[in-house]
């Protein structure tokens, strides 16, 4: 396994080295409840592009394209890798973890619902830029139990979603040794671990403020802002900006 990056502000440089954002689905029952949605009998996972990342010192917002439907917010704990994770068993799993952040996995849930009845992948419904804000890194060492934090989110100050880290279906060591069966992972690579119950609606001019109880980090603070669309123009026959 390579060098673990060391010192609280080399953990969050760790996020300009980022190449894969694993986000795992359906990992507290209650949120896959309130989707209706079975409950997984083994870690299920997809990715989200890299350029959805918001990260620390950018501009701090979430852009709704326009004709994108319901966008909502799924608050997470993430994972921040900091060395080289191929196949790496429970046992070993806090070997691969440099630290952990706060993360939100913006999603368009009208186009995900389209594109799970037609048997088509969540890409687009998960990928546009800036759907994925993430805080500065708290390093381990600084998390003694990262199965009792509180996951939280409020828009416009009325507290949406919390939950408590415990109530995930697979803890972190499991989730690892079954994306690192599949994927090998790399310095500031992310996992992030699914969220709890409470996802809802986002609209332009809404604050959105995500913080975790338990990490010694700034809360995220995002304004939620519209932007146009070139598809939605297009199919709309505004073709000019």
């Amino acid at each position: 396994r390579g060098g673990m990056a060391s010192g609280a502000g080399g953990l969050t440089q760790l996020l300009w080295r980022t190449r894969n954002v694993v986000c795992v689905g359906r990992n507290y029952v209650a949120h896959a409840a309130e989707l209706k949605n079975q409950v997984p009998t083994e870690p299920f996972w997809f990715l989200k592009p890299v350029s959805s990342l918001v990260r620390p010192g950018e501009r701090q917002r979430i852009e709704i394209p326009e004709g994108c439907g319901e966008v909502h917010h799924e608050a997470e704990l993430a994972v921040v890798i900091g060395s080289t994770a191929s196949r790496v068993s429970r046992e070993d799993a806090d070997s691969v973890i440099a630290g952990y952040a706060t993360a939100v996995d913006a999603t368009g849930r009208d186009l995900q619902q389209a594109s799970k009845k037609a048997g088509l992948p969540w890409s687009r419904a998960k990928g546009y830029d800036t759907w994925c804000p993430i805080s500065e890194v708290v390093d381990k060492a600084a998390v003694p139990n990262p199965a009792d934090l509180t996951v939280c989110l409020s828009v416009n100050g009325e507290e949406r979603q919390r939950g408590s880290t415990s109530l995930m279906v697979f803890d972190i060591p499991t989730l690892i040794e079954a994306i690192t069966d599949v994927v090998t992972l790399g310095p500031g690579d992310l996992i992030l671990t699914g969220t709890p119950a409470g996802v809802g609606k986002m609209e332009p001019g809404d604050k959105v403020r995500c913080w975790i109880e338990g990490l010694d980090v700034p809360a995220l603070e995002l304004d939620v802002e519209s932007r146009p669309s070139l598809m939605s123009r297009r199919a709309s026959g505004k073709n000019r900006l």
